[in-house]
């Protein structure tokens, strides 16, 4: 802190010669880094308007000079020269300026006169440098203040800038983002230099000078006959001045918003124009043009002769509006907008309908200004600044703006049909069919299959049962959204908005969402509201904050490569989203496993088609709901209930898949990834297969090892908690405990006894421990389970049964005396089952050789006081999660998945983004 002042000491006298934006914020900076501005030159007032350089300068008390010229016949005016040095400068400061200024005061102070110049000089002299860094494709922009002398920005540099320019980056994004607050600082900090001496006077090189002229609309016509990434450069080149335009019907039509499209050529209406060698395509995202290489450029508004700008989209239905007839309160609105314009546009006499908000003198700056006031009379209208560029008449502004308060310029409304149930104090709406692009659709052959409640057996709802035509309409959608919507092209903090938004809703929502994951999944209320919904919206807020933070830090990177002398050599890494993915859940967590998988799977920026559980579909649907209200893009998220045997499998042999994320059984995985395996061995055979990225996440039979140095009490609770947790359907639940042989026989007696004190019952009851299991089916392999186990010689302590009321509810149960060979031993059960094998005392290695013999590797944990021993138990537990003195302790920040046959990937934490994410290496030789 102290350094910076020692370095900047001293202060200057200044004359400012500019206008705009740029200028006064360099301004006010300079002053309030304690310089003295002792005149500013900028222009005359334009219609009236003062320009806002001056505005700042004339509220300071700065001598403020309006000349609009400094020359005449090429001679200084001797006036204005006079009244320049009156002000005594010791440096000119130019931050913009669009006047030609004499040499005599370039010359004049002490310290001369220095200039900002958008480029990296000696490259794009002249007034039109940041249209041609564009127009050019370069890969790097910048700027650069020099001193001045009698060259056309030919001055020895003082300091240089740089940045990365965007595949689709206009002149406004490296202007906001990079020119303009970068510039202000860098003026600030040229200033710096020069008024303690350190300032360096570089000479520009004569290697790699160019000079090119300022670009008007005569001459910035679009030349048909080039490369679609050379038509992308020209027009976002001069977007949005002066605009690069086309003839089409025999008018002049200007193109704005330009990206280059990477995708098969989408569906849309022909339009012929003048000089294309092939007509353009009127898409639903916008006009799309071709380049002689075939490649493709979408062009998102269009702008006609008489001003009037339209989106791309809607060219063939652009005069189909109609004018609407405003309501007395939209009347009030639309003269309290009248009076908005009239304060911004002071030197038009009277706004009248055709006035245009450009043509009579506003500038970029006054949109802002013009926006504000609105949104401080009118809070529920949300304009943005595309609109008024889009209807730049009164009339035609004040028609959008109604169109906007009334909502009729939104999307289509979503159309639900609801199961509604009166149910836990609330009446939950439940949609029940296919959700794909953007829609709630029946299923294409219009099957359908019931869901059950597994507290009593009823019937909730039934729901759509998606056929293999719907999970290719499915797949089509969420392809079409990534390579061609909006989607695709949205920046990632944009992208984070929406899914905290999301998050938001969901959390807005959670009562009803916990009350149908608990009539769904037979889950206690109290636990699907703090961890089945609590931690999905924690998941999604997380990663949330994900998304603008991917390309950082390891995620890319420069790498040192061998260099081929004599050429230089730079390599970079970049992440990128992988496309499609299909996301395949169980029954077991079905809000939070979609939630897991989801939402690394979205802050990547791919699109998915997920397939909930057939017996648990219902809050993936409504989360479906929400994820609409939450703004994101159509076909983004598909959501298609029905068999996994069908659907499943048809999406994890779909072509156009490009990730299968997996949570489920291990039978079940392997026949995902068998499929992929398939492709590869048939890939010698047929060029039709594909492969494809894959993530699974599996069984388990997770050892818990409780040593007799452990707090006994707090093991017994943990443990507990470890097998019966969500009435033990928990894929890192305890499937196995091993208890050291000394304190073996209290530990299964204190657990008898707690158990005796679990209240068994209806799930929506808040004092219920134990609810039911998910369905009958599951609760049927349950008792088989325990009839093996009993068989096999195993001790049935506790439970084993199913208990006498409607629903599929279970005893919680305990088997002591269990060896290692027998199939409890070694098989997961997936549900309320404590089984229980002793140890010798101090056999640590022992104990460790039994937990380790599993084909499975999911989670383990060990209860001790003993830290060391800890440790080194941790250390050998071939699993994915090792719990110490805890269990069932997981956190969105902390990555979790298994070893061996328990699959591999991960869920959660920084680990889970690269299961769907590719790095590119990009090397470049200079």
């Amino acid at each position: 802190f102290n350094s910076f002042y020692q370095v900047y000491q001293h202060k200057l006298k200044l004359a400012l010669i500019g206008q705009s934006i740029f200028g006064q914020e360099v301004y006010n900076k300079l002053r309030k880094e304690g310089h003295k501005v002792v005149g500013v030159f900028t222009v005359p007032d334009k219609n009236g308007q003062a320009d806002p350089l001056a505005l700042a300068a004339e509220k300071d008390g700065t001598p403020v000079f309006k000349f609009p010229r400094w020359r005449a016949k090429g001679k200084p005016i001797q006036e204005v020269v006079a009244a320049y040095k009156s002000v005594g400068a010791e440096l000119n400061v130019l931050p913009f300026c669009t006047q030609f200024i004499p040499m005599d005061v370039i010359d004049c102070p002490k310290h001369g006169s220095i200039i900002y110049h958008p480029s990296i000089l000696p490259r794009h002299r002249g007034a039109s440098a940041i249209n041609w860094t564009l127009i050019q494709g370069d890969k790097k922009a910048g700027f650069t203040i020099f001193w001045a002398d009698d060259g056309l920005d030919t001055g020895p540099i003082l300091l240089q800038r740089e940045c990365d320019v965007g595949q689709n980056d206009t002149v406004d994004d490296l202007y906001n983002r990079f020119l303009f607050p970068e510039g202000i600082k860098a003026m600030v900090e040229a200033v710096h230099l020069i008024a303690d001496g350190k300032a360096p006077r570089i000479p520009q090189p004569k290697e790699g000078a160019t000079y090119e002229g300022i670009q008007k609309k005569e001459n910035a016509e679009i030349s048909w006959d080039q490369p679609a990434a050379a038509l992308h450069n020209w027009i976002r080149g001069h977007d949005k001045v002066p605009g690069a335009w086309t003839t089409i019907d025999g008018q002049v039509v200007t193109f704005y918003g330009s990206s280059l499209l990477d995708s098969s050529v989408p569906a849309g209406q022909e339009l012929a124009i003048k000089s294309a060698s092939r007509p353009g395509l009127v898409t639903k995202n916008g006009l799309v043009i071709f380049g002689n290489d075939g490649k493709m450029v979408l062009v998102r508004n269009l702008q006609f002769e008489d001003g009037k700008m339209i989106s791309a989209s809607k060219y063939f239905s652009a005069d189909e509006t109609t004018a609407l007839e405003l309501t007395e309160e939209e009347k009030k609105m639309a003269e309290d907008i009248r009076a908005i314009w009239k304060g911004i546009l002071s030197n038009v006499a009277v706004i009248e309908d055709s006035t245009d908000f450009f043509k009579s003198g506003a500038s970029s700056m006054h949109v802002v200004r013009m926006l504000e006031e609105i949104k401080q009379k009118y809070s529920g209208l949300q304009l943005q600044n595309e609109d008024v560029y889009m209807a730049t008449k009164f009339a035609d502004f004040i028609q959008m703006a109604v169109r906007k308060f009334r909502g009729e310029d939104k999307e289509e409304e979503l159309v639900i049909d609801y199961v509604s149930k009166n149910v836990n104090n609330m009446t939950v709406n439940m949609p029940y069919q296919c959700f794909i692009n953007g829609q709630f659709i029946n299923a294409d052959d219009g099957k359908t299959y019931d869901t059950i409640n597994p507290a009593d057996g009823s019937i909730i709802a039934s729901v759509s049962s998606a056929s293999l035509a719907d999970v290719d309409k499915a797949v089509a959608a969420a392809k079409e959204a990534f390579e061609n919507g909006e989607w695709g092209r949205m920046n990632a903090r944009e992208r984070g908005r929406i899914m905290y938004r999301l998050a938001d809703l969901m959390e807005e929502h959670q009562e009803e969402l916990a009350t149908i994951e608990s009539i769904d999944s037979g889950a206690v209320y109290t636990l699907a509201l703090k961890t089945h919904v609590g931690m999905s919206v924690q998941t999604f807020r997380y990663f949330a904050g994900w998304c603008d933070k991917i390309q950082a830090s390891e995620y890319g990177a420069t790498i040192p490569i061998n260099q081929a002398r004599p050429n230089h050599n730079l390599t970079f890494t970049k992440k990128e989203p992988i496309g499609v993915c299909a996301i395949v859940i169980p029954w077991n967590y079905p809000l939070m496993m979609l939630a897991w998988k989801s939402a690394a799977c979205l802050a990547a920026g791919n699109t998915l088609v997920l397939k909930p559980a057939q017996v648990t579909p219902l809050t993936s649907l409504k989360f479906a709901e929400l994820s609409a209200k939450a703004g994101f893009p159509k076909g983004v998220i598909n959501i298609l209930p029905g068999s996994g045997g069908l659907v499943g499998q048809h999406l994890s042999e779909h072509p156009d898949v490009r990730k299968v994320g997996f949570t489920g059984s291990t039978p079940t995985g392997k026949q995902i990834m068998k499929s992929c395996v398939c492709m590869i061995i048939s890939i010698f055979y047929s060029a039709a297969t594909n492969l494809k990225k894959v993530s699974l996440e599996l069984g388990g039979k997770s050892p818990l090892i409780i040593f007799s140095d452990c707090e006994l009490d707090r093991a017994v609770k943990m443990g507990m908690g470890a097998v019966y947790f969500n009435k033990g359907e928990n894929c890192i639940a305890a499937g196995r405990l091993f208890v050291e042989e000394a304190i073996h026989d209290e530990f299964v007696t204190k657990v008898v006894e707690e158990i005796k004190k679990m209240k068994i019952g209806d799930p929506l009851d808040r004092s219920t421990d134990h609810g039911p299991q998910n369905h009958k089916a599951h609760l049927e392999k349950l008792l088989q389970y325990c009839e093996t186990g009993v068989k096999e010689g195993a001790t049935l302590v506790y439970g084993g049964r199913q208990v006498h009321r409607p629903g599929y509810f279970m005893e919680p149960t305990v088997f002591t005396d269990v060896e290692d060979h027998m199939y409890i031993a070694q098989e997961e059960s997936f549900g309320p089952v404590m089984v229980i094998s002793k140890f010798k005392n101090g056999d640590v290695d022992g104990v460790l050789r039994r937990a380790n013999t599993t084909e499975y590797g999911l989670a383990s944990g060990v209860f001790t006081k003993d830290l060391s021993k800890a440790l080194y138990i941790s250390e050998k537990l071939e699993a994915g999660t090792v719990f110490i003195n805890t269990y069932n302790k997981t956190d969105v920040a902390a990555p979790f998945g298994g070893f061996k046959q328990s699959g591999f990937g991960k869920d959660l934490g920084e680990e889970a983004l690269n299961e769907y994410l590719r790095t590119k290496a990009v090397t470049v030789e200079y």
